[in-house]
């Protein structure tokens, strides 16, 4: 399978997927730190990091669904749907855990809350593990250069949007 959206021949969402996930374990760690006694403002940098972590997840979804559409019918497809459902599940916990300080003066998490986020993040860690699996579904036989050789011969635009051949 190829992927419709790619930057230099490599599909853009495993790339951008890393975005959301890491942010998403950065306000866990900030909503730690407030709720075991730091600084208040720690609390409102978690809320803030789960919210630009929503924002990234939302465009990786799309750039997920674009490259679904030409996933054939059989057990990629199926780990592809699983992969983007798992995620879909770890953001929503997170939007969940959001919409419940929005309105705090502070926005620091609570004991649940932050209980929501290490819940979300297992949720993560599977879809972390179905996206590896994906990656080598989708790139077995394919030998890439690595270094410095993989940007001998890079001339005019580096990013591409096409369909790939049926």
């Amino acid at each position: 399978m190829e992927s419709r959206l790619r930057v230099q021949g490599h599909p853009i969402q495993p790339m951008l997927v890393t975005f959301p996930f890491g942010l998403f374990v950065s306000a866990a760690i900030f909503d730690l730190a407030d709720v075991v006694g730091g600084p208040a403002f720690l609390g409102e940098v978690g809320y803030w990091t789960a919210v630009a972590a929503l924002v990234a997840a939302g465009l990786t979804a799309v750039a997920g669904m674009v490259d679904l559409w030409d996933v054939r019918a059989g057990r990629t497809r199926r780990t592809a749907v699983t992969f983007n459902l798992v995620n879909a599940a770890m953001a929503a916990l997170f939007l969940l855990t959001c919409l419940m300080r929005a309105h705090a003066p502070q926005r620091g998490a609570t004991g649940v809350e932050l209980a929501t986020e290490v819940l979300a993040l297992a949720v993560g860690a599977v879809g972390v593990w179905l996206g590896a699996r994906l990656m080598r579904q989708f790139d077995r036989g394919r030998a890439e250069p690595s270094g410095f050789e993989a940007l001998r011969g890079v001339t005019g635009s580096t990013a591409e949007i096409v369909r790939p051949p049926v």
